[in-house]
């Protein structure tokens, strides 16, 4: 990507391009698969997840589905979730309309921001040369950021807890800044969300390192806050605290 990234802040060259842009995904069953291996080669543990039916409604046939599409197919998905190839093969293939979800905690985490918000981060920070792992966007209106996870020390007094901290079932208690660590999951690209031409696919791609979350966190919160103060008036910005 080699845009000139001289212009700062929202209306820069970056976030243009990104505006108008639509990265190519790699189309069909193969380059669905090969996509996938990627996201698996790149350590990102996948499971199924559910798909897109007709009438805007989730493959999981359940009544007012909260998250349509969105959502792994198995209750034991943290334990499923792997990087093997041969198992992710048979799952693509055996399941050919399923999304695939990659669960964070284990290897990465995923900081999940506003998708206004992630492309104008995205520019500050590779203004900043600051190294940026794969980065993906969703049609559902947000950019996810992966990144190294913050680990699972042995003991629980020295985790870090955090105020941003999103789970599955907290989704809507955090509409600026998610941080998805242990416990949640997002869609990894190529994934179909319901409605017209509906995706989640990749910025840069999981061949990207992954850097650690703290290099990125700043810009983001600091991005994050100022869009949410534009759309809701000036709000306390979350920070992560310590014990």
């Amino acid at each position: 990507m080699s845009a000139e990234f001289g212009d700062r802040g929202p209306q820069s060259k970056l976030s243009r391009w990104l505006r108008g842009r639509r990265p190519q995904e790699a189309t069909g069953d193969g380059g669905r698969e090969a996509l996938l291996l990627a996201a698996a080669s790149a350590g990102l543990p996948l499971a199924p997840a559910a798909y897109p039916a007709p009438g805007y409604r989730c493959s999981c046939d359940r009544v007012g589905c909260p998250t349509p599409a969105q959502h792994p197919v198995s209750f034991a998905w943290q334990t499923q979730s792997t990087t093997d190839h041969a198992q992710i093969e048979r799952w693509a293939r055996n399941q050919p309309q399923a999304n695939f979800i990659t669960a964070t905690g284990m290897v990465h985490d995923v900081l999940d921001v506003p998708l206004e918000a992630g492309r104008e981060a995205l520019g500050r920070l590779l203004d900043a040369g600051i190294d940026v792992g794969p980065v993906a966007e969703s049609d559902a209106g947000r950019m996810l950021f992966f990144t190294l996870t913050r680990g699972t020390p042995e003991d629980e007094d020295e985790w870090w807890p955090c105020e941003l901290d999103c789970h599955p079932e907290t989704m809507d208690e955090h509409p600026g800044l998610r941080w998805h660590c242990r416990g949640s999951y997002v869609l990894v690209p190529p994934a179909r969300l319901t409605g017209d031409d509906q995706h989640v696919r990749w910025v840069r791609g999981p061949e990207h390192p992954l850097p650690d979350p703290l290099t990125l966190l700043e810009v983001l919160t600091d991005v994050g806050t100022r869009h949410a103060d534009q759309e809701t008036g000036p709000a306390q910005p979350a920070w992560p605290s310590r014990r």
